[in-house]
């Protein structure tokens, strides 16, 4: 009977890989019908030798995720399950994305990411529309730091329409810093997870990061920035026009939304939904769609987003 052994090393990274309480062995021996079992540092897998070439490209990448990450989700583990099983095809893994923390790369986790980030390298402007938790933001702020880090660009710009999701928020006290926190908090929890706080502190403060909302792109130019418009489907068609014309030379324009998730008054066409159709074909602007399959978040938000498009 065929057999394959892989050598860790780390003990440590052994019981990432395995998961909490061998939940993530179980899962993949139940999944391709392999005998796997551990032996000192080592994962030995026996079986039929097309399963058993299977399980061991499973548990490579794994080996390679904790050594990169120190830990395992169980959303990697469904993953790769349904890269081997031929649910999902598999792809070439992208060129990371280098950042501004510990590990210091990112990596495109589906087809459609990798295709983000491609369009991302390749043109100017890119417009990206897809559901929750498909990388949208994440995906485009990593871009962002990385041109950063690279003196690519020399500052980032990260925009939001200010408008609320169906509720009032009422009067929120504070200097305009502390009024528009509430609509930026997303950009900045992104932020973090690629710069340290102190780094993230001393950019702002030098404003080489900027966080504003929309209205007061009005009449500015940027130049060498990498700006990044979130949640663009709340934006009006004019709002979208003068956002699009402040590019300056140097500069690169990101801008991504739900269209599922349109929080305008009914008499209003989202400016995302119209830029989509109108910069179709023109060149030097690239256009994305991501779907359920690029879901990264919990498994079950995928589910919820295919429930409420049935």
């Amino acid at each position: 009977m065929p057999r394959s052994t892989i050598a860790v090393v780390d003990t440590k990274r052994l019981s990432a890989i395995f998961g909490p309480r061998d939940s993530h062995l179980r899962r993949i021996r139940e999944a391709l019908g392999v005998g796997i079992a551990a032996r000192g540092d080592a994962i030995h897998i026996d079986g039929e030798e097309h399963s058993v070439l299977r399980a061991t490209e499973v548990f490579e990448e794994l080996d390679r995720l904790a050594r990169e990450h120190g830990g395992v989700e169980r959303d990697e583990v469904d993953r790769l399950l349904r890269i081997a099983t031929g649910e999902e095809f598999a792809v070439h893994r992208p060129e990371p994305i280098e950042v501004h923390r510990p590990g210091g790369q990112l990596v495109a986790k589906s087809p459609g990411q990798a295709a983000y980030v491609q369009a991302i390298r390749q043109h100017d402007v890119v417009l990206c529309t897809g559901p929750a938790g498909s990388g949208k933001t994440f995906l485009a702020v990593a871009m962002a730091v990385a041109s950063l880090r690279a003196e690519q660009v020399k500052k980032i710009v990260l925009v939001r329409p200010a408008v609320e999701a169906g509720e009032s928020l009422g009067y929120l006290p504070g200097d305009l810093q502390a009024k528009i926190n509430p609509y930026l908090r997303p950009l900045m929890d992104a932020l973090r997870e690629m710069m340290d706080y102190d780094q993230l502190k001393r950019l702002t403060e030098q404003d080489v990061v900027e966080m504003i909302p929309l209205a007061y792109m009005r009449g500015r130019t940027l130049n060498h920035a990498f700006i990044i418009l979130d949640e663009a489907q709340n934006t009006t068609i004019a709002q979208m026009k003068m956002f699009l014309t402040r590019l300056g030379i140097g500069s690169k324009m990101v801008i991504s939304g739900d269209t599922t998730q349109i929080d305008l008054p009914p008499d209003r066409q989202s400016g995302l939904v119209d830029a989509v159709r109108r910069l179709r074909d023109l060149p030097g602007c690239g256009q994305v769609t991501l779907g359920g399959a690029d879901i990264v978040r919990h498994s079950l938000v995928q589910r919820i987003v295919e429930a409420y498009d049935r």
